[in-house]
């Protein structure tokens, strides 16, 4: 059984989660805040989010660069 005055850890939120990892992409972040996910977030959750934001850049940019191409030439 456990001490009553143990504190539990809360789990983040997949919004927290979501933030951490596109903060990540554009590589900006505070060190307070990054232990602040160390000590929060799941790393399987960071993983999971992490490959599904990959996953929608990489099809943004084929939609993207295939709209562009589709274009009609005007020089």
């Amino acid at each position: 059984m456990s001490a009553p005055d143990a504190k539990a850890v809360p789990s983040a939120s997949l919004l927290r989660t979501v933030q951490a990892v596109l903060w990540s992409f554009v590589g900006l972040r505070k060190g307070s805040e990054y232990q602040q996910d160390l000590e929060k977030l799941n790393p399987f959750h960071i993983i999971a989010v992490g490959i599904g934001a990959a996953l929608l850049f990489v099809l943004g940019l084929i939609a993207l660069v295939n709209w562009v191409v589709s274009q009609p030439s005007v020089l």
